[in-house]
C-alpha cells in the first residue's frame, strides 16, 4: 500500500478543490492510519451565534471524515468507486468551544473485508462508519452513518 500520509494529503487536496464548503471550513486531514481518519477545522470559520461550533459544521466534518475513510481505503487498493452517504444519525452532546476534530472509524473492525467482497461480487456495497468529535467532558457530537460504494 502507498504511503498513508501522502494518500491523506492527496485526499485533502481533492476535498478542498471539489467541495467549496470544506474550503470555507478550512478543513485539514490530520491523521490517517488505515483504520481511522482524523480531520480538523478551526473554530473561527465554524462558529455559531453562541460562540461555539455550528452544528452544520460538526455534521459536515464528521460526514467528510467517514466518506474519506472509505475513499482512502478503496484508493489504497486501486479501486475507483463513487461513494455516497446512505443514511446517518447525528447526535449533539455538548457545546464545543475549540477546534473541531473528528475521528472516523468503521463500526466493526472486521467490516472492510466483507465490504470488499460484496463490492467485487455486486459492484456495490455498504459499510457502517462511526465518527466522533471530542468535547470538553466527552464527545461533543457523534455520527453513525452507512456509506455506499459503487464501482465506476
Amino acid at each position: 500500500m502507498k504511503d498513508q500520509a501522502a494518500t491523506a494529503t492527496l485526499l485533502q487536496a481533492h476535498i478542498l478543490e471539489h467541495i467549496p464548503l470544506a474550503r470555507a471550513m478550512q478543513l485539514r486531514v490530520t491523521r490517517y492510519d488505515g483504520s481511522q481518519l482524523e480531520m480538523a477545522a478551526p473554530l473561527a470559520p465554524n462558529i455559531n451565534d453562541k460562540g461555539c461550533a455550528f452544528g452544520g459544521s460538526l455534521a459536515s466534518l464528521m460526514t467528510l471524515a467517514g466518506w474519506g475513510l472509505v475513499e482512502l481505503n478503496l484508493r489504497e487498493r486501486g479501486l475507483a468507486c463513487d461513494i455516497y452517504i446512505g443514511d446517518s444519525t447525528v447526535r449533539y452532546r455538548e457545546p464545543l468551544r475549540g477546534e473541531l476534530r473528528a475521528i472516523a472509524r468503521y463500526a466493526r473492525e472486521d467490516a472492510f473485508p466483507p465490504f470488499l467482497e460484496m463490492l467485487a461480487k455486486r459492484g456495490k456495497a455498504r459499510i457502517d462508519v462511526i465518527c466522533a468529535v471530542a468535547g470538553g467532558k466527552g464527545e461533543a457530537a457523534t455520527l453513525d452513518a452507512a456509506f455506499v460504494a459503487k464501482s465506476r
